[in-house]
């Protein structure tokens, strides 16, 4: 994941957000959080591809604003994929993975967020059918981080 997000144009930098860049490195600790998953797309070679965080209460969810508050809602957090893996759709399957799992829960909607330095995934968010949240949008430090929400 710090190797994915550090080159993200327009994205911090580790001097910039180390902090941030710590828990990217140690990601699997957010798992120690109730009803918390890390789910990883794995080659048949074992290699890494992608992954993403899970979140089946948004309490645990652990992003700035509106968005822990949410009721009924599930949410993920750091998808990357593998820059030697981009364009085969590892994205999309991760993100139908958490949007299965929220409908199986039974759950409203499923919460995101992401950046302008991630304008290829918002394009395959709302193309799956997210739709912008602003009231859950905030400010990581200097960075603007922006809200989507869909419906189940």
């Amino acid at each position: 994941m710090v190797q994915v997000y550090s080159q993200l144009d327009g994205f911090p930098k580790e001097n910039e957000q180390p902090v941030y860049y710590k828990m990217l490195a140690n990601v699997g600790d957010l798992t120690q959080k109730p009803n918390t998953e890390l789910l990883v797309a794995v080659s048949p070679a074992n290699e890494v591809l992608g992954a993403v965080v899970y979140f089946s209460d948004m309490k645990q969810y652990g992003s700035g604003g509106t968005a822990t508050q949410e009721r009924n809602a599930a949410g993920f957090r750091l998808l990357a994929v593998n820059t030697t893996a981009r364009g085969q759709g590892i994205g999309k399957l991760l993100t139908q993975a958490c949007i299965n799992k929220a409908r199986h829960e039974n759950l409203s909607q499923l919460i995101i967020h992401t950046t302008m330095a991630m304008q290829t995934a918002w394009k395959m968010y709302e193309n799956i059918g997210f739709k912008r949240s602003e009231d859950l949008d905030f400010m990581q430090g200097q960075l603007s981080v922006f809200g989507f929400r869909l419906l189940l």
